[in-house]
């Protein structure tokens, strides 16, 4: 009898999540029924918002259940099928969960070409951080050419997409991040025109430094005291938009909200939310044109690899101690088993 190992959430974490908060379980592969299909996972996506989904409250996606498998994006192979529209052998992604087989009925999955582009990368730069990055910088941002951007978060997964993608449509690109091995990545690898140490530097002060103009577009992905900083500097009639804040997510006090934000008065700014869920119908519209940047080498992807399921509670603690470059992923499988 084949095992399916499972890591399910046992209690609502206070602050950074625990071994405690977790419960791992064993149960039989599960066989599909009439309309579902089983997927093997491969690969899983580990995200800042997996924080928020842990939390009992109002969000925008229903939080998960104490008991219940931790939600997380997949990449996985169909290995037994009762779908019509499904075979065995076809390489998906989906909400699969952190486990080594999944049902599924098919909503929300959708069918990938492995040979366009390695596995991880449809969990990053062709997943929903690339998609994050897309719709959050050209739709919400309105991002033009020749204005200057600024993103937070800029050697992460979402982050290093949108100062590349800012880039391809010939923007001035100044990142922020936490160290010196990250900066350096963002300018010489992502081609960022220049990049802040947070760690090292004075933010609002650097800024003035590299965007001597203002910020049209900020794309924050921290939140606290670098989302202040930003408001100090933006243009008249600049676009900030609000896409995480990874810096309050594990707080025990009130969420650190910004002190500035009558700069968007006096710039006649706005200050936007986005969530990537709210632009599905058209991700494959956005995903045909980054894999075109992909293979035309405009557009880098890189991926942070961790194998192991069982490490996923000491894994997911690396997007909040700062300890990941690009996008963090968590092998569960061989890609040819």
């Amino acid at each position: 009898m084949t095992i399916n190992h499972q890591i399910r959430l046992a209690a609502r974490p206070m602050g950074l999540p625990k071994d405690s908060d977790w419960q791992r379980t064993e149960e039989p592969m599960p066989e599909p029924a009439e309309g579902q299909f089983l997927v093997k996972v491969l690969y899983l996506s580990l995200d800042p918002a997996m924080r928020g989904w842990m939390n009992d409250g109002k969000s925008y996606i229903p939080p998960v259940g104490l008991g219940e498998v931790m939600r997380a994006g997949a990449v996985g192979k169909v290995i037994a099928s009762k779908h019509p529209k499904f075979s065995v052998g076809e390489v998906v992604v989906g909400t699969f969960g952190v486990q080594e087989y999944a049902l599924s009925d098919g909503r929300a999955v959708n069918k990938i070409d492995p040979g366009l582009a390695p596995l991880p990368v449809w969990l990053g730069t062709l997943g929903m951080p690339g998609m994050t990055a897309y719709f959050g910088l050209l739709e919400v941002g309105e991002a033009k050419a020749g204005e200057t951007v600024v993103v937070s978060g800029a050697a992460g997964a979402v982050g290093g997409v949108v100062g590349q993608i800012a880039k391809i449509k010939g923007c001035r690109v100044v990142g922020i991040a936490g160290g010196a091995d990250k900066c350096r990545y963002a300018v010489e690898e992502m081609g960022f025109d220049a990049c802040i140490d947070y760690k090292a530097e004075d933010v609002k002060t650097a800024l003035k430094q590299h965007c001597p103009k203002g910020i049209d577009v900020y794309f924050d992905n921290v939140g606290g005291d670098i989302l202040d900083a930003a408001l100090t500097q933006i243009t008249r009639g600049a676009r900030i938009v609000i896409c995480g804040a990874i810096s309050q997510y594990n707080n025990t006090t009130p969420v650190k909200g910004p002190s500035n934000y009558m700069s968007l008065l006096v710039n006649r700014a706005s200050m936007k939310g986005m969530v990537v869920f709210d632009y599905a119908d058209r991700y494959a519209i956005a995903g045909r044109e980054m894999a075109g940047w992909l293979v035309a080498g405009k557009l880098k992807s890189r991926e942070d690899i961790v194998e192991g399921l069982q490490t996923f509670p000491e894994t997911l603690l690396k997007l909040f101690k700062g300890e990941n470059t690009g996008k963090l992923v968590l092998k569960v499988a061989d890609d040819h088993e």
